[in-house]
């Protein structure tokens, strides 16, 4: 594979719900430009997307996959993203990247969840968009329904650039309304034609539509349409790439992958529309030594700089990281800066990936994707660049885990292994987190969703040899007192030899202070120097609660009075008396439990407000307040306890067919009803026996 110049250059991502059909796209698109013979299936595990073991298994996209595609003298990087929501991600790090999109609709299924988020993902970061309306082919689908449904759902900005001829087994063609021509497929052979007559009345709307935003794309157009002049074919073609570049028209195409109608079509369209990196004219960075902003033109004159924004660890090369050249070029055994570790990274055998097939390069230029392996100190997001003009580019937002387990280590062997394994995958996947929970000591793995924590388990196992178990995680209770207490606690030992004796009052309440201690000891009765032992034991004790053994905290112990003796007394005596006052004291303080509440923040669509409103209330959670954003949905503040969010993001996507999202923290420790108290502490006992 040749270098191409930013120029000629496009780095599109294919975007869509779940089973639209974007790995398949890339298969007819490879297929269709003679990149392969055979186009695989997904349910086969044969397409060139889907390669690793957990995707065949599960025959759904896990993974972006880098798909260099050359087409008109010009290199198409098209990255296909998985659909699945698990995988977010993927999508985030993708668009990262890119500066067009192709939506993926499901002709059969209409505007899906997954549509309605890549939409609003390609507005957020004003990409130039293409809606490809997939599966044509398909019985009961109407095109003019499809056309209609996504302009009341989306605006008036899309316009169909194409319409069907013929439909489900006798789909055969399109009509290319900007051109008014058409195209016949018989087999793999496209026949030209002009527009059937029968056909006319069902394309001169759509064609008129076409005109009119054509109009809308520059003042001189306008200008000409209101007098009523018809435009050639060359200033509608010149009208509607402005349109698009501007994001002011998003096209519609139609096609069909398994029956490869309109592959080049869309080739074409991405070849005239879509910007090439040159367009971009030139990216901003900081110098990571000043911090001042610096500017880097997309331009092979400058110096090499470059973004990573994946991942993969690769069982066999280690890991391999996918990066996008910015500025300048980089060649094998060139040494860079990574100015986020601020470290020296040497370049390796530099290659473009195609799945998981690897194509040796002899540099990478301004504007294009490219991989390499061994990097031994580089992470997704992080930016590289040339030693003498240091540049630091904004790193990658990715969305935080919302779902959290335990894992545990099948045998001993896996728990040797398990902690740089999950550390390998932590690198690939920045969207999921392994942490050591101080006070439970178990390794939480978090993630978007059940399923990504699933593949995590699955790569564990089929890439290190790793096997474990998952576990709903423990929760970190509290234990604290209600009432007041006055004890004596008192330790005497005396069995031949020296004896120990120590005899503490001391008084318990309630406090601010996670513990407090204060003591009022007159005349003596507890001599000075044993007062610290006192404090110590106290502390030592407030570790373990007396209900079932979790930290107590906002407590007061008073030391007031007390005894020694001159011989037999010592520290350790006296931390063993303050340990048996606590236990007592405690006791009698109307002891309870008390369960961490989180802070929760809701964003869903207004229909769903009352399902999630009564489904808070199940979980024993309050809702304090609502807020419309801009995009019409709700922000949705509330509070629940922490052991009734753990799957909450399960039956957050079931709730809402996975339109809503939610952010969550910690917010402080509340008393636990005294029914769900008991069962706690009958729990925690059996554990101990």
């Amino acid at each position: 594979m040749k270098n191409y110049g930013a120029d000629k250059i496009r780095n599109v991502a294919l975007l869509g719900h779940g089973g639209s059909g974007k790995t398949t796209l890339t298969e007819a698109l490879l297929f269709s430009i003679g990149s392969i013979k055979r186009m695989g299936k997904v349910e086969e595990g044969t397409t060139i997307s889907d390669y690793t073991k957990q995707e065949k298994d599960r025959q759904v996209s896990i993974s972006t996959s880098l798909i260099p595609i050359e087409w008109q003298e010009h290199k198409f990087n098209v990255l296909d993203t998985p659909g699945y929501f698990d995988f977010i991600g993927e999508v985030y790090s993708a668009l990262k990247v890119v500066r067009g999109a192709v939506i993926v609709v499901d002709a059969s299924a209409g505007i899906e969840v997954g549509t309605e988020k890549s939409w609003k993902y390609t507005r957020e970061r004003n990409l130039p968009t293409i809606i490809f309306v997939n599966k044509m082919d398909k019985e009961n689908v109407n095109i003019d329904k499809i056309i209609n449904e996504l302009r009341e759902k989306f605006g008036k900005s899309i316009v169909p650039f194409q319409m069907p001829i013929g439909s489900a087994d006798n789909f055969k063609g399109l009509v290319n309304i900007a051109d008014m021509k058409a195209k016949i497929f018989e087999g793999k052979k496209a026949v030209q034609s002009e527009v059937p007559a029968d056909m006319m009345d069902q394309v001169n709307p759509f064609r008129e539509m076409l005109v009119e935003a054509v109009a809308e794309s520059n003042d001189e157009l306008l200008e000409k349409y209101f007098e009523g002049e018809e435009f050639t074919i060359e200033e509608i073609h010149k009208g509607l790439r402005e349109g698009v570049l501007q994001g002011k028209l998003i096209p519609i195409l139609c096609g069909s992958c398994s029956k490869e109608i309109g592959m080049n079509e869309l080739l074409n369209l991405i070849y005239e529309y879509m910007p090439s990196p040159a367009d971009e004219k030139k990216c901003v960075g900081v110098n990571p030594n000043t911090e001042e902003e610096v500017e880097r033109k997309i331009d092979t004159n400058e110096p090499f700089s470059a973004m990573v924004f994946k991942t993969i660890a690769d069982p066999y090369v280690g890991q391999i990281s996918l990066f996008k050249v910015v500025s300048g070029e980089v060649k094998k055994d060139d040494e860079v800066l990574n100015t986020n570790k601020d470290e020296k990274e040497k370049m390796g055998t530099i290659f473009v990936l195609r799945g998981k097939e690897q194509i040796e390069m002899t540099k990478m230029t301004a504007g294009d994707i490219g991989a390499v392996a061994k990097l031994n100190n580089t992470n997704t997001g992080d930016t590289l660049c040339s030693k003498d003009a240091p540049i630091k580019f904004d790193n990658i937002e990715f969305p935080q885990p919302t779902l959290f387990m335990a894992a545990y280590p099948v045998s001993k062997v896996d728990e040797d292994k398990m902690g740089p394994a999950l550390q390998r995958l932590k690198d690939e996947d920045v969207t999921f987190s392994v942490n050591r929970d101080k006070e439970t000591k178990e390794l939480l793995v978090g993630g978007q969703g059940y399923k990504q924590i699933e593949v995590i388990k699955s790569k564990l196992k089929d890439i290190f040899g790793v096997n474990i178990e998952l576990q709903d995680p423990k929760i970190a209770y509290r234990e604290t007192i209600k009432g007041t207490s006055d004890v004596q606690g008192k330790h005497k030992k005396q069995s031949g030899g020296a004896g120990q004796y120590g005899d503490v009052y001391i008084k318990f309440a309630p406090s601010n202070e996670v513990f407090e201690f204060e003591e009022k000891i007159f005349g003596g009765s507890v001599p000075r120097n044993y007062i610290p032992a006192v404090e110590k034991g106290l502390r030592d004790c407030v570790k373990k609660g007396v209900l079932a053994g979790y930290p107590v905290v906002n407590i007061k112990a008073t030391l007031y009075d007390g005894s020694y003796h001159p011989v037999d007394s010592n520290e350790m005596a006296f931390r063993m008396a303050a340990s048996i006052a606590f236990k007592k004291g405690v006791e009698k303080a109307k002891p309870i439990l008390l369960e961490p509440i989180m802070k929760v923040a809701i964003n869903i669509p207004e229909e769903y407000m009352g399902d999630i409103m009564g489904d808070m209330n199940k979980r024993r959670g309050k809702i304090l307040g609502m807020e419309q954003l801009q995009d019409g949905s709700q922000l949705v503040a509330a509070e629940a306890p922490m052991s009734e969010m753990f799957k909450y993001t399960i039956d957050l996507k079931s709730m809402t067919q996975a339109r809503g999202s939610f952010t969550m923290e910690f917010e402080r420790y509340d008393e636990i009803p005294a029914n769900l108290s008991e069962k706690i502490i009958e729990e925690a006992k059996a554990e101990k026996e």
